[in-house]
């Protein structure tokens, strides 16, 4: 059940994601482009989609199960630290330089054409690194001084 729960979701997602348009590189970067020919479509579908989670959230934080009946598992982290605004650099940047950000390069990688693929192998690459660094740096912290 939870296999079909996440596929539908994604399904749900992705088809948003193309019907607003946003799986269009040229979408984002308009949006991005404040001093040039600003495409404010983007902040019309954030605000939807703040709005539909800020109900979700507010039912699921009451709810001690999902509803296929797993447990819930909200994020409680609530601090602004470094990693926080460096990823957010980081991640930023990115989007404004390719106009994709994870959810709809996955949604244009049907589309055709490589522009998606090579950012989302770029993307995987990335976490890649991530997960490598992230992975010495435990074992260095785990090791006796």
């Amino acid at each position: 059940m939870q296999l079909i729960t996440a596929f539908v979701t994604g399904l749900v997602f992705g088809l948003g994601l193309i019907v607003s348009g946003m799986t269009d590189p040229s979408k984002i970067i308009g949006f991005l482009d404040l001093a040039g020919r600003w495409d404010p479509s983007l902040a019309f579908v954030m605000a939807g989609a703040i709005m539909v989670g800020f109900f979700a959230f507010r039912i699921a934080g009451r709810s001690s199960q999902t509803l296929v009946g797993t447990p819930m598992c909200l994020p409680d982290a609530r601090r602004i630290d470094k990693r926080l605004v460096l990823g957010g650099l980081v991640f930023g940047a990115g989007w404004g330089l390719a106009g994709y950000c994870p959810g709809p390069a996955m949604a244009s990688l049907l589309s055709g054409g490589s522009k998606p693929l090579i950012f989302f192998a770029a993307m995987l690459a990335g976490m890649a690194v991530f997960e490598l660094l992230e992975r010495r740096d435990e074992s260095a912290r785990r090791k006796p001084a």
